[in-house]
This record gives structure tokens, sequence and C-alpha cells, in this order.
């Protein structure tokens, strides 16, 4: 395809964020609906940064945000049948632990430099990992081994997560788009410009998606960088 009918989209997330998980398979369907190269980049975003390193118990974290446990189960019982419809078998009861989401996104980021396919699988992984198996995603093995079946060197991963690399530059890109007015995700910027907002459905997704391809082809945008 050429230039004209490739569209990038930056999905800002965080891999604890059912509705995140939602929106990527939702965007998977918009993708095949469109006559579109479309590239996804997956940026980092944070629920809850304030969460120590060592992660906190879920149940009580999730007590302590929402009120109470009968809360909590409304909240669940609204997301499964969503989750279902898009092949997700949402477990929420498996998931021990709130983790800090810091490293998974180093290593999201990681995943990007060995290309897009190798992130879209490791994210993809990570997502099932945390509410389909109820991994803790604060834990380095765990990570290690999404990166490992992503395709990525694990023996690298293992060096890197041990180390502060790209502490900083992913805290300074979850500051630029909050600078950027995002403030809850996800979050799709088509081309850099145009933003649609939270887990819409496939349909407003592809339309989007549509809408825009037809104004790069007009001229009207310049590419995303």
């Amino acid at each position: 395809m050429n230039d004209e009918n490739s569209i990038t989209v930056d999905v800002v997330s965080d891999v604890v964020c059912p509705w995140c998980f939602i929106g990527q398979k939702r965007l998977d369907k918009a993708i095949a609906a469109v006559d579109l190269d479309v590239h996804i980049r997956w940026r980092p975003f944070q629920l809850d940064p304030t969460i120590p390193p060592e992660g906190k118990n879920r149940r009580d974290y999730m007590v302590a945000k929402f009120g109470s446990e009968q809360r909590i189960r409304e909240i669940h019982a609204r997301i499964e049948p969503l989750g279902e419809a898009e092949g997700i078998s949402f477990a929420f009861d498996a998931i021990k632990v709130a983790p800090n989401t810091l490293d998974a996104h180093r290593l999201i980021r990681w995943a990007g430099t060995a290309g897009e396919a190798v992130q879209n699988r490791l994210v993809r992984r990570l997502f099932q990992l945390n509410f389909e198996e109820g991994a803790n995603l604060g834990d380095h093995a765990v990570l290690i081994e999404a990166a490992r079946e992503a395709g990525m060197d694990a023996s690298v991963v293992e060096t890197l997560l041990s180390t502060d690399a790209d502490v900083e530059a992913v805290r300074t890109e979850i500051a630029t788009a909050s600078r950027m007015g995002i403030s809850g995700v996800p979050c799709f910027l088509l081309e850099g410009k145009y933003a649609v907002m939270g887990a819409q459905d496939a349909d407003t997704l592809a339309d989007a998606l549509r809408q825009v391809a037809a104004a790069k082809a007009r001229g009207e945008l310049e590419a995303a960088n």
C-alpha cells in the first residue's frame, strides 16, 4: 500500500486497565475492517504510579479505592460481559497483586525497538497474563518470560530490568501524555493529531481511521513523526 493508506496509531494505555484490554481487542477488529496499513505504537500511562515496586494486595487496594467489595463486584460484573464479547475471559478474582506497572512499560518500550510485531505480541501477552491468568506484572520473572514469548532476548531483558534503564524516559512520556490532556485510558492518537478517547466500539474506531486516512490523502495533515 502507498503512504496515503498508511496510518499510525499511538495507543496510550496501562496494562492493568481492563478498558485498555477491551480497547485493544476492538482496535484489532477496526483494523481488520478497513483497507488501510495501520501501524500501532504502544505508549505508557500509569493508572496509579504511587503503588510501591513490590505492589499491593489487590483486594485491599480495590476496597480502599472503591469503598466496598460490593462496589467492586458491581464494577467487575459490568466489565466481564463486555470482555466476553471481545473474547476476553476476565478472571478478576485470580489477580492477587495490584502491581506498579513502570517496569512493564519499560519492557513495552524495549519491545518497540525490536519491532512493531514484537511490541504488539508483548502487550497482548501482558494483558492476558494480568486479566486472564492473574499473574503479577510487577514480578520480573513474569516480565522476562513474557518477553521471551514475544520473541525478545530474555537475557538482555533480565539484565536491563535490574537497572534503572529508561525509567526516566518512560516517566517523561507519561508526563507528556498528561500535558496533552490525556487523563484516562485508553486513548488512541491517530497520526499524532486526532485523539479517540476510551474503549470505543470497533465501528467508531474504524470510522475514525477512515476519516483520518481521507484527510491525509487530501493533504490536510502532515504524517506523524
